[in-house]
Parts: C-alpha cells; sequence; structure tokens
C-alpha cells in the first residue's frame, strides 16, 4: 500500500509542502504572521515563548522550534528573529539546514525594525516559495506515514465511538508498517497501570508510571490536585464523572499493540516504528505543537463536544464521537462516528472509512479545519515560571 508524498533530503516523506516562517520568540510573531498574509504558501508558528524563561525551557523551545522545522510537511524555512531573544535562532538555523532544507534568516533589530524586516522577510518567502513549488509528489509506501492521536472536547461517545475508531486505525497502520504517536499524560491518570502492561520492556513500562508521578507532582507543587482540573467542566457536562472515567476512554485511541517508549516534548521520531508515547499536556495549542514537532505528517482528533482547530502544518482529521454534535458542527468534522452509537454502523466500518480519510489527506486533500485556515492556535510546553 502506498501514499503520495513529498520526499526530504533527509530521507523524510511529508503530506503538505509549505515554507514555514518560524518566529524564534514571541516578540516576532507580529512580523511573521505580516510576511505569510502576503505570501501564498507559507504557514507560521505564532507562540508565546523565547524570552524571560529559566534556561531548561529556553533549550526546550529552541528545540521545539528545530523540530518543526524539520517536519516533513515543510519544505523550506525563514526564520524571524528580534535579536536579542533568549532562544538559539542560530543553532536553529544551522541544525534544520543541516537536514538540506534552504534555510534563511532575518533579524528585525538588525533589519532596522518592523517594516523593513516584512519586506525582507516578504522577499525571501516568496524565493523560498518559487523554488519549493515545483517539487511533484511521488509514491511511497505506507510504512513511511507517522501520525498523531488525539482526543479533545470529550463526552461519553469520545470513548465508546471516535476513540474507538482511532485504535482501530492505530492498530492497522502500525501492522503495515507505520508509526502511531499518542499523548496527554494528564489523561493516564488511573490508567497509566494498563499503559504499562503494554510496554515493550521494563523500561518502557517504568517511564510511563514517571511521567505521570511527574505532571502530578507539578499540579501538587502549587498546592492543587490534578483530579480538581480533570475532567473539564466541558467533560463533566457531556457526562465523564471522574478523571478515571476520561482515562479509560482515552487511552482506547491507542489501540492494542505494544508501547515502544516515550518521547520527550520536543523529540522527533526519526526512523522508529510503532506506538509511541510522547511525554506532553491536553490542552490542544501545545500537545499539537508537540506532535508536529515529532515529525507526524498528519493527525487523527477524537472529539464529543466538538473540537473545531487544526495546527498550521500537520492537517488535523476530526472524527466526532456525538451524531448530535455532527449534525450541528457539520462544516467542521471531518468524519461522523456517531453512526456508531446509533447503531447504524460497526467501528470496524467507521474505521475503514476514517483510514481511507487518513490515505486521501496524505495525499493532499485539505480537511475542513485547513480549508477555513484555523489553524493558528499554537504554543509550546514549558516547565518553569516565565521570569
Amino acid at each position: 500500500m502506498e501514499f503520495n508524498g513529498y520526499v526530504r533530503p533527509d530521507g523524510m516523506v511529508g503530506a503538505r509542502n509549505d515554507v514555514a516562517v518560524i518566529p524564534s520568540v514571541t516578540c516576532a510573531n507580529d512580523v511573521a504572521m505580516a510576511i505569510c498574509r502576503q505570501v501564498q504558501g507559507t504557514v507560521t508558528y505564532l507562540h508565546h515563548q523565547g524570552c524571560c524563561q529559566l534556561p531548561p525551557d529556553l533549550e526546550r523551545v529552541t528545540d521545539t522550534l528545530i523540530s518543526l522545522g524539520l517536519s516533513p510537511n515543510t519544505s523550506a524555512v525563514l526564520v524571524v528573529s528580534l535579536g536579542c531573544e533568549g532562544t538559539d535562532h542560530q543553532r536553529m538555523v544551522r541544525e534544520i539546514a543541516a537536514s538540506g532544507k534552504h534555510v534563511e534568516i532575518i533579524h528585525i533589530q538588525e533589519a532596522g525594525g518592523v517594516s523593513k524586516s516584512i519586506q525582507a522577510g516578504i522577499d525571501l518567502a516568496r524565493r523560498l516559495v518559487l523554488e519549493t513549488s515545483a517539487l511533484q509528489r511521488e509514491p511511497v509506501d505506507i510504512s513511511r506515514v507517522v501520525m498523531s492521536i488525539k482526543c479533545g472536547a470529550s463526552d461519553t461517545t469520545s470513548g465508546m465511538a471516535s476513540n474507538c475508531v482511532i485504535g482501530y486505525v492505530a492498530d492497522k497502520l502500525i501492522d503495515l508498517g507505520g508509526t502511531v504517536i499518542f499523548g496527554e499524560t494528564t489523561e493516564f491518570i488511573g490508567g497509566e497501570h494498563l499503559l504499562a502492561r503494554r510496554a515493550a520492556s521494563p523500561e518502557t513500562a517504568k517511564r510511563i508510571y514517571e511521567i505521570v508521578e511527574n505532571m502530578e507532582r507539578r499540579a501538587k507543587s502549587l498546592g492543587c490536585d490534578m483530579r480538581r482540573g480533570q475532567p473539564t467542566p466541558g467533560n463533566i457536562e457531556g457526562g465523564l464523572s471522574s478523571i478515571e472515567e476520561k482515562t479509560l476512554g482515552a487511552i482506547v485511541k491507542s489501540g492494542t499493540r505494544p508501547i515502544q517508549g516515550v518521547l520527550e516534548y520536543p523529540e522527533r521520531i526519526g526512523n522508529k516504528k510503532g506506538l509511541w508515547i510522547k511525554d506532553s499536556p491536553g490542552r490542544e495549542p501545545e500537545i499539537l505543537t508537540g506532535m508536529a514537532a515529532t515529525g507526524a505528517q498528519c493527525m487523527l482528533f477524537s472529539t464529543g463536544r466538538g473540537a473545531p482547530q487544526g495546527f498550521p502544518s500537520m492537517p488535523v482529521i476530526k472524527i466526532c464521537g456525538n451524531p448530535n454534535t455532527y449534525r450541528r458542527m457539520e462544516q467542521d468534522m471531518d468524519l461522523n462516528a456517531g453512526t456508531i452509537i446509533t447503531g447504524e454502523r460497526t467501528i470496524e466500518e467507521v474505521g475503514e472509512e476514517a483510514f481511507d480519510q487518513l490515505l486521501r489527506t496524505l495525499n493532499g486533500q485539505r480537511t475542513k479545519n485547513e480549508a477555513i485556515q484555523y489553524v493558528n492556535s499554537i504554543d509550546i510546553h514549558c516547565l518553569g515560571p516565565v521570569i
């Protein structure tokens, strides 16, 4: 089985071919956004980090931005630097360029301010788009797919329908030699022992327990119990009574295959195969960023109450488990898994439809959030305070 993708110089395969305009710090967001508004074929990442953070977080942000620049869905990169930020913009350029991608950089302070930087950035971005827009898709084996998965705005139908569909697709893709990444460490609480049983090694099982304990410890350090923030008010209104109940539904989307290991938030998947965990929070802007940084070409996203947003460089396929939500939000939901709830179709039947949707998206078909450009809510998960 094959799909048609863009083969990059480092061997990764993309489902999209956009030029990434990457602000190295939040202060450069508006310049990056202005460049993208003027140049078709570009995407940007409007995050809120990069300065006045502790050194481990500055390194974490730098690593994450590098991983986003290395995404197989981007063809070339323009880094927009303020000039005095805490992130290492020179390392960004150096490590992204080492993959074979064409990388340019502008410094707002050196260029003479915002208006001059926007003009210079437009010229550079246009040149990169013209240079890479002639690249052609070519057939590659389905084993080259890296798929990320998530659930959000969940209700009772998520664990009964849409998460089950994603679990079916995850198992099928892994059996075909592909790679699947899941996360939301906060939603392992109460079910971490079930995931640890599926670990491919004792080391992985130990690591699963560790990331859950670390997540809870950070919350307790502020005098809070994690269970006071989970489930969310929307989850509770949707019928989820406890964090354990939410967890049992959430982990269904990982399927049944062995868990090979745990990735850190900025870490790329490289050539690893099978099912992997990424240590990440549940909120959409941060986890979608982490998953795109992994190198995922596409995401399957389960929802019951309706979560419409996507991500700049990673198509997000929305699979809705609630038939009422799908009817209300059909313009935002890509697939109706609510037919499982109504008894019209089985998990396997909807799973096959979702797999076909995945292939079409990898081959170039736009998702609904891509079509309306609802893709700009991103952020980077950091561990320390802003100082």
